[in-house]
């Protein structure tokens, strides 16, 4: 792995990217032509039988009938009993679907991500491929987005490479981008503003780069210069409104993310020069940067609502006319009551599941989710007597156990070497992990895991790089080095094959299943 950026370096030592290739350029083609390759994969992995099983799969009986709701009504309403087995006995036409009782229904989680889930049944019906469709699109796209943010990261073509075809093939982004719930939503949502984030990063350091020597002298002053507009902060504002219009767990990524950018504001003054560069970040960088960030987030939050707000059919929408006048709108006063019962739920989740999982046993997967299985009812199905199909949500054992190993990696750069980059990996694993430790006691699963999965095969790709060595380093250094990446790499195919048939619900001899349940906590 580079230890450098392939760029140029201005006399203060700002590090930007090489400049744009032209078209004919070999690396334009691969810097495009690789990640377009691996995204191609994951795009059969995930679309291949995307309407098997045909069945609704664990809590997509609930985002799939929400999502019809938002079509029909503009919010959530309550179905009827039996509504799935309606559901899947009809022709799919969600104009003419007859299952709700006409009440408002009490949800715990924005719209946004059900909107997702709509947009797909409004395409191809209300049908398990309808409903999934909007989800497995966005898993797709994520490995295309992963690859060029590692490839923008590193300015390595084969490491971006390798972090898209990583994520590919792991397990639990498969079975999550193959099932309407909102966890995949969210985690496409923040992987796209750390990518939104990173350009941002660049295109100020080039900004800067371009500046004049005259100009360059001008800022080492005590406060330095501005750093000029930044509409790649602002896109990534939206895009973290979106997110926490899926899960309120966007928020922690607002909060790391935010401080992320504002760190790298800070070095960038280091280095041009600035006589207090944290001061005059406090002062010049991040309020602009709330602004954009939170600002923005907050107004496509409250849009995400839009069908709740607009409309008064929606759960509590008239609660405030009850209660005494306020100079607060009443949808706003509602709304915010809205939110705070949907709080008081959340924090006091603790009922029992036989698949809650803790998360400090989350990087070894040894509690995975069973989505759906399926044994008497497909007996003979499978060219024996007994058999079994099943859907877990279970990580690519080699991507997870490896990639655990290769953030410890992580840390040692970011600590002992200081490398952004480490750091800006790290941040996205402990956004969607370490808020979870606060709530032990709450009820949590590891597919949560999916919305910082990105970031494990990125940081896997560049420890790999690291094995691989730099191409100054000896031909025997490198040859033995090709060997350990290549093979970790070839493990993860391997492994990916080999669970293949448990993540996507395909049938086989029940023996063979029980030869996939590695650990007893798997079961």
């Amino acid at each position: 792995m580079p230890d450098t950026y392939d760029g140029v370096m201005i006399s203060a030592d700002i590090d930007v990217p090489a400049k744009r290739r032209s078209w004919g350029s070999k690396d334009l083609w691969l810097g495009w032509g690789g990640p377009l390759a691996v995204t191609a994969v994951a795009g059969i992995i995930r679309f291949t039988n995307l309407g098997r099983p045909n069945d609704v799969v664990f809590d997509e009986t609930y985002y799939a009938k929400d999502a019809l709701a938002l079509l029909r009504f503009g919010t959530e309403h309550s179905f009827l009993e039996g509504a799935d087995d309606t559901i899947l006995a009809s022709d799919g036409n969600w104009r003419t679907l007859d299952i709700f009782t006409g009440d408002p229904s009490y949800v715990v989680h924005p719209p946004g991500g059900k909107w997702v889930i709509a947009a797909g049944e409004y395409l191809f019906g209300m049908t398990p491929f309808g409903w999934r469709f909007a989800v497995a699109l966005m898993g797709t796209i994520a490995v295309l987005m992963t690859a060029r943010i590692a490839r923008r990261l590193t300015r390595s073509n084969l490491i971006g490479i390798t972090a898209g075809l990583l994520l590919a093939l792991d397990g639990m982004h498969i079975v999550m981008s193959r099932t309407a719930v909102l966890d995949m939503v969210l985690s496409f949502w923040v992987l796209a503003s750390f990518g939104l984030l990173l350009i941002d990063r660049d295109q100020v350091r080039k900004r800067m780069a371009d500046a004049s020597p005259e100009r360059l002298s001008g800022m080492a002053t005590e406060w330095g210069a501005r750093l000029g507009p930044r509409p790649w902060r602002w896109a990534a504002g939206i895009t973290l409104g979106l997110a926490c219009g899926v899960k309120w767990s966007g928020l922690w990524f607002i909060a790391v993310f935010g401080l992320m950018t504002v760190l790298w504001d800070v070095g960038l003054r280091r280095r041009l020069g600035v006589g207090r560069p944290w001061s005059a970040t406090l002062f010049r960088s991040a309020p602009p940067a709330l602004l954009a960030i939170v600002g923005t987030a907050i107004v496509v939050y409250l849009i995400t609502w839009s069908g709740w707000i607009l409309t008064d059919s929606g759960w509590d929408r008239q609660w405030a006319q009850g209660q005494d006048p306020s100079w607060v709108p009443d949808w706003l006063r509602s709304l915010w009551h809205y939110h705070s019962t949907a709080w008081r739920f959340h924090v006091s989740l603790d009922s029992e599941h036989s698949y809650q999982s803790n998360p400090l046993s989350w990087f070894l997967q040894t509690r995975p989710t069973s989505f759906f299985y399926e044994g008497d009812q497909i007996a003979g199905t499978c060219g024996a007597q007994n058999c079994s199909a099943a859907v877990n949500a279970l990580g690519n054992p080699v991507v997870w156990w490896l990639g655990s190993m290769a953030l410890i990696y992580q840390v040692w750069r970011w600590v002992a070497c200081r490398d952004w980059r480490s750091g800006a990996v790290l941040a996205g694993v402990v956004a969607g992990w370490a808020p979870w430790l606060l709530y032990l006691d709450r009820t949590i699963f590891t597919f949560y895991t999916v919305v910082f999965v990105p970031f494990i095969a990125i940081s896997l790709a560049m420890a790999l790089g690291a094995v691989l060595g730099s191409a100054d380093r000896s031909p025997t250094r490198r040859r033995w080095g090709a060997i350990a990446a290549g093979g970790a790499v070839l493990l993860a195919v391997i492994a990916a094959w080999w669970f293949y048939p448990i993540w996507t619900g395909l049938p086989v001899p029940y023996e063979q299943w029980t030869w996939r349940m590695w650990m007893p906590t798997w079961i």
